[in-house]
């Protein structure tokens, strides 16, 4: 009994210190320091909130750019003991835990290729990403979208490309990982742009 007093009470000073006290000191800082990355990195179109820059969504349409696949499922509505595909579901951010040895996975690449068209096909164009809501497309990617792009929406070729160079961000501090396009900020910057 005379070691249970203090174990409790250390089991409960950590919870107070490490479960309360820690992460309300980190959101109140990331809070005054970053307020809109704590906030979410939200987008606004008219005072509305559209979107986040840090979770992909669904653009399906000819005149917009699309996103890397996404892999992300729900549960079936008829039977709860499987899943659904449910593309940029955000409540289920997972990979689908395919491995390269996955007929499904190999079937699934194989048919994204096809529909792409004329090789060499940019990596992210067929695959889904770990997270199944990766916001960003490469630069090789979105250069693939560019004519299509542009004929649907009737705009030069030249206007679509400087809109894909100016939504083109590099390596974080110039090193850390690699050009990226955010497909929701270029496709508002194409419906700004006509």
């Amino acid at each position: 009994m005379s070691i249970l007093r203090p174990a409790a009470t250390v089991v409960l000073g950590f919870t107070l210190l490490l479960g309360l006290a820690a992460p309300a000191v980190m959101t109140t800082v990331a809070g005054a320091v970053m307020p809109r990355q704590a906030g979410g990195s939200l987008i606004e179109r008219d005072g509305r909130v559209i979107g986040s820059a840090l979770i992909g969504q669904n653009f399906t349409g000819e005149r917009y750019f699309h996103p890397r696949p996404s892999a992300t499922s729900a549960p079936d509505p008829q039977d709860s003991s499987k899943t659904v595909d449910a593309p940029y579901n955000a409540a289920a951010s997972a990979a689908s835990q395919r491995g390269p040895t996955s007929q499904a996975l190999l079937d699934a690449v194989k048919e994204r290729v096809a529909e792409a068209g004329s090789a060499p096909v940019p990596a992210d164009a067929v695959t889904a990403s770990g997270s199944g809501l990766d916001p960003d497309i490469s630069p090789e990617n979105a250069a693939r979208q560019v004519a299509r792009v542009a004929r649907v929406r009737g705009l030069p070729e030249e206007r679509v490309r400087a809109l894909v160079d100016a939504s083109t961000a590099g390596p974080w501090l110039g090193i850390l990982g690699a050009p990226r396009v955010n497909v929701l900020r270029l496709n508002l910057a194409l419906d700004s742009a006509g």
